[in-house]
């Protein structure tokens, strides 16, 4: 099968759905509201849509990976946000070294769990 793939664009729920809008726009993603529920944030050509729904099961197993060209980079301009000041439920976990590459980590709000990653070159 030849899949000619353009857009790949997960569905990821929100707990305070106007909470988690100001959130990824705190983090640099571009919104485009699709309606009094639903919208699509953009970066660099790539998307994901948050909708204002919240299963907490669902929720807590929801994790984006994405990976970025330099993880000390995106680590120290993510630590300058100040999300964490900003938006109680937001986590974030420092740099770490795994057999594959390297990668940060962000719970957003309601608890979705985003790994910002940087494989190893060959």
């Amino acid at each position: 099968m030849e899949h000619k793939a353009i857009s790949i664009r997960p569905f990821i729920g929100a707990k305070d759905f106007e909470l988690s809008r100001s959130f990824y726009r705190d983090l640099g993603f571009e919104e485009t509201i699709l309606s009094h529920n639903m919208s699509v944030f953009k970066t660099d050509g790539l998307s994901f849509y948050l909708q204002d729904a919240y299963v907490k099961d669902w929720i807590d197993n929801t994790m984006i990976f994405l990976e970025v060209d330099d993880v000390n980079r995106f680590w120290e301009e993510l630590v300058a946000l100040n999300l964490t000041a900003n938006y109680q439920e937001a986590k974030l976990t420092p740099i770490r070294e795994d057999y594959w590459g390297r990668e940060c980590f962000l719970h957003d709000p309601s608890g979705i769990l985003w790994h910002f990653g940087e494989f190893f070159k060959s």
